[in-house]
């Protein structure tokens, strides 16, 4: 049994362990947890969000409730200044109109802005209680989901191991260079060799010239100049 002979039955324990790997990561229970892990760290960054913004509006409201003092202590000081100094001319008196004007649509737009964010604040806290009982029904069903699969799991890793000792056993007597050369392609092209088949490449039906043909019937090492694969007659 030449290298290349060595190789491809090695390939197809590694195969086999491939495939048993990817019907794992396919499985029905590990989509679903998956899913679910995404759909609950969206949620938990919902959350994270709706709080930072119930912060802010805690923040401005009470950058609001200093505004709001401070204005009417003005409108205040406004009014004692009228009743002591009163104006003595229409400049004067257009002047202190304008003043309270001024404080007046301040304190306006404060309340507004104000009750603005009370329903905001009030909007938030219901997305927030609901994000939380969104929470707790996907942790609810997370945890026996994932005790399902981990049971699941551990009998088809069992499995994957068996089968990767069978295909360790096929590396006696391979060579470190066509291991190698192997490991290599696999990284683009899978599996790494083909069977040669009527002429052609069975990876990718590439048609190789006589030439080429010659050394591959004569079990030198060729790789398929279109899919890199090692071909194996």
């Amino acid at each position: 049994m030449n290298q290349l002979e060595r190789l491809w039955e090695y390939q197809q324990a590694d195969v086999e362990v491939d495939n048993l790997e990817a019907s794992i990561r396919r499985s029905p229970k590990r989509q679903k947890l998956v899913k679910l892990r995404d759909s609950y760290q969206d949620l938990q960054k919902s959350l994270k969000q709706i709080e930072d913004e119930i912060l802010a509006m805690v923040d401005r409201m009470d950058a609001l409730k200093d505004a709001i003092g401070l204005a009417e202590d003005q409108l205040k000081q406004l009014q004692t200044r009228i009743q002591d100094q009163p104006a003595d001319s229409s400049e004067g008196i257009r002047t202190f109109i304008e003043e309270a004007q001024r404080l007046s649509t301040s304190l306006n737009d404060f309340e507004q802005e104000t009750r603005r964010i009370r329903k905001n604040a009030a909007d938030r806290d219901r997305m927030q209680r609901d994000v939380k009982i969104r929470l707790i029904a996907a942790k609810d069903e997370f945890i026996p989901l994932r005790d399902e699969y981990d049971a699941e799991y551990k009998d088809m890793q069992a499995a994957v191991e068996q089968l990767r000792g069978k295909a360790r056993e096929k590396l006696d007597g391979i060579e470190a260079e066509y291991l190698e050369k192997y490991n290599t392609i696999k990284q683009h092209s899978v599996p790494p060799m083909a069977r040669l088949q009527d002429g052609q490449c069975g990876g990718c039906n590439m048609a190789f010239p006589s030439s080429v043909l010659y050394s591959i019937k004569s079990g030198k090492l060729v790789e398929c100049e279109t899919c890199g694969r090692m071909i194996i007659v």
